[in-house]
């Protein structure tokens, strides 16, 4: 009897880790979506290329599904399985992560609406495109690193790309003054320059929402919401987290 109540107890831990295993890979395929979104979106206003943007465009529509798909999986996995700390932080990590890469997918969504009235307007200005190309470059970096973190568990990598949106956000208000100038130097130009102001803006909103990605890992693997936190209450969190990881991988070497 002992040992059927052991397998039947195996079997219903075995079906659990694949539910959360099959939610994980979901979030993660949504992130991969949504990085493509943000690439085409703002190579698609770079290049003025319409159809590269109606593309990115249309992808909203799934990225709001995908939400909530896996939404609706984590709130039955809590009500029905009632997990286990370590396996709840996890469910709650990539309930707040799908949230944060529809928002990142609304954001990209903007942007490819500018680019496709900016290829529309023959008399669209292209200042202020250098620095969307900068900043745009810095943040599809920062959301493919905290993908890459998520998918590794690496809290050095997460905290690495939270660090990276000071920059962002001291690169945008470098850029915002520098486009106020040639507004006031030629008001003819204050149309589509404030075009490239919204796209700047999108672009700082990514920026923050990969920093709550990298949030969200942190808080899964180490138990300590470091949202709001400055960044240097995260590194000693992310230090001590990778310490008991390193501790928990020499306890699995020695059994």
């Amino acid at each position: 009897m002992q040992h059927e109540e052991d397998s039947y107890s195996n079997h219903i831990s075995h079906q659990f880790n694949e539910e959360l295993e099959t939610i994980r890979t979901q979030m993660l395929t949504m992130g991969g979506i949504v990085e493509r979104q943000v690439y085409d979106s703002i190579e698609a206003l770079l290049t003025s290329d319409e159809e590269m943007a109606e593309q990115a465009r249309l992808i909203d529509r799934q990225t709001n599904e995908m939400e909530l798909l896996i939404d609706e999986q984590c709130t039955k996995t809590i009500a029905l399985r009632q997990p286990a700390a370590s396996d709840l932080r996890l469910i709650i990590s990539i309930s707040r992560a799908v949230a944060d890469l529809e928002r990142i997918g609304d954001e990209a969504t903007r942007i490819a609406q500018q680019a496709i009235e900016m290829a529309g307007d023959s008399s669209s200005s292209k200042h202020g495109f250098q620095e969307v190309r900068h900043i745009g470059n810095v943040v599809r970096d920062m959301v493919q690193d905290v993908l890459t973190a998520f998918a590794r568990n690496d809290l050095e990598l997460a905290y690495r790309v939270a660090k990276q949106d000071r920059t962002v956000d001291q690169e945008y208000r470098t850029a915002m003054r520098t486009l106020v100038t040639f507004m006031m130097e030629d008001v003819r130009s204050i149309s589509s320059i404030m075009n490239v102001i919204w796209v700047l803006r999108s672009l700082e909103r990514i920026g923050d929402h990969a920093r709550n990605l990298a949030e969200h890992l942190i808080y899964q693997v180490s138990g300590t919401d470091v949202r709001h936190q400055s960044l240097k209450v995260m590194k000693k969190t992310v230090r001590e987290g990778t310490q008991a990881q390193d501790d928990d991988s020499d306890d699995d070497d020695d059994n």
